[in-house]
């Protein structure tokens, strides 16, 4: 019998994803917002009562972009009221996997590869990485959740607008220079590897509560802004607004890695030039206007 699971978050990257993929393995229901308000907790507690599941995966999250459409002073309230919502009802589950971020570990002190235990040495100061931390300690306390914390993810169906790798294919594909706030370190995962390791999580028993889910290695912007030049063959320009490196962003994977065995993560190449051409098949759905200004 196939196991019976409930993504929030399912219209969104990652939650997309993870349906699109998984989808012919499990039972998957990713209901909309319009289907069910995640901030109720009576309609949480009454699907979860209904509809008895084996999995939660909670990728659902209040954006924590800049330039996003939501209300940003509701970033803090909203990913703990989903979040706690879900989580008062573990005895309603067998057990829910949510998709943390390296943001717990404080923007302010961020050092490279970043390991679990430093967790707690920094509060972060920014409301989104406050909704993680918080999250985080609670996540010790129940027996049947468990977090990933997520650093750069890339793939299809992310926001094109803001986000780095698929905002630079973008802009090559309409024949836009590439645009770099600041050139920084990233430990950016193609996002079939997050969902590999979410089905590894949904078939087996972890051993620990909370992971860095990352690749343990590291690219900067710029060298991502010249694959993408290099596989669209085209000769555009790379603009960088401020000089200097900022904080680099990695986490270690050692903890990851020593439970699930000798995983290969995807070719970073490889994986850029297919979201490239994935971009160019559908360049008429891409307004030009907002990565003009974007």
């Amino acid at each position: 019998m196939k196991k019976n699971i409930f993504i929030t978050g399912g219209t969104g990257f990652i939650g997309r994803n993870i349906k699109e993929q998984l989808g012919s393995k499990y039972s998957i229901c990713a209901p909309s917002h319009a289907e069910l308000e995640l901030l109720d907790e009576s309609a949480v507690s009454n699907f979860l009562k209904k509809k008895k599941f084996d999995i939660v995966i909670h990728a659902a999250t209040w954006d924590a972009a800049r330039n996003s459409k939501k209300d940003l002073t509701k970033v803090l309230p909203n990913n703990l009221r989903m979040f706690f919502n879900i989580a008062k009802y573990s005895d309603l589950y067998g057990k829910m996997i949510y998709l943390g971020s390296g943001a717990v570990y404080d923007r302010r002190h961020y050092i490279p590869r970043m390991k679990e235990e430093y967790f707690g040495i920094h509060i972060p100061g920014d409301d989104y990485g406050f909704s993680q931390y918080i999250m985080s300690k609670y996540t010790e306390k129940y027996d049947n959740i468990y977090g990933f914390r997520l650093f750069g993810v890339f793939g299809k169906h992310e926001d094109w607008e803001i986000r780095f790798i698929s905002n630079a294919c973008c802009r090559v594909v309409w024949g836009l220079p590439i645009a770099i706030k600041q050139n920084v370190f990233f430990d950016y995962m193609h996002i079939d590897d997050v969902v590999k390791i979410t089905e590894w999580f949904i078939e087996n028993e972890p051993r620990h509560k909370i992971y860095n889910v990352c690749t343990g290695s590291t690219v900067d912007l710029l060298t991502l802004a010249k694959k993408v030049l290099k596989t669209s063959s085209k000769s555009l320009d790379i603009e960088i607004a401020h000089k200097g490196l900022g904080k680099e962003y990695s986490g270690d994977n050692s903890l990851l890695l020593n439970e699930i065995g000798g995983y290969s993560f995807s070719d970073i190449d490889n994986c850029i030039s297919e979201l490239y051409s994935w971009y160019l098949a559908r360049k008429d759905s891409i307004d030009s206007s907002r990565l003009k200004t974007g």
